[in-house]
């Protein structure tokens, strides 16, 4: 299980280390690099924080500094760092005509309606209410 473990490397470390927060008040931090492996790990397999391997530490260590740095911000700004954000933001338009949908999705319960499958005959007389 070791060996599926994510753990940042010297590079990554050096990048990230310079803009996480320091001087703050409150208790001794743990070890910055071992629980920002335990975040990274965490968001990349997608399970819950109860879930997190302990070589990172206790899970509510690295869910808690994962919550509070959010509001803080801190992780938009170690993403504006990394990406090279440059402080201009654009607009997104969704092409929702390339969206294939499913061959079972093209009608209500039971497919479509009768009214549309039956054809109706042209030459057919109205009825006169006689």
């Amino acid at each position: 299980m070791a060996s599926q473990l994510t753990w940042l490397s010297d590079a990554e470390w050096a990048r990230i280390e310079p803009l996480l927060p320091n001087g703050r008040c409150g208790a001794r931090r743990v070890d910055d690099r071992r629980v920002i492996s335990g975040i990274v790990h965490m968001l990349r397999i997608g399970a819950r924080w109860r879930d997190c391997p302990p070589e990172y530490g206790p899970y509510t260590t690295i869910y808690n500094r994962f919550h509070r740095w959010s509001r803080q911000g801190v992780w938009f700004a170690v993403f504006e760092a990394l990406s090279g954000y440059s402080g201009a933001w654009g607009s997104v338009a969704i092409d929702s005509t390339s969206i294939k949908v499913h061959r079972s999705a093209g009608g209500a319960k039971g497919g479509p309606s009768r009214k549309a499958s039956v054809p109706r005959a042209a030459d057919e007389p109205a009825r006169s209410m006689d």
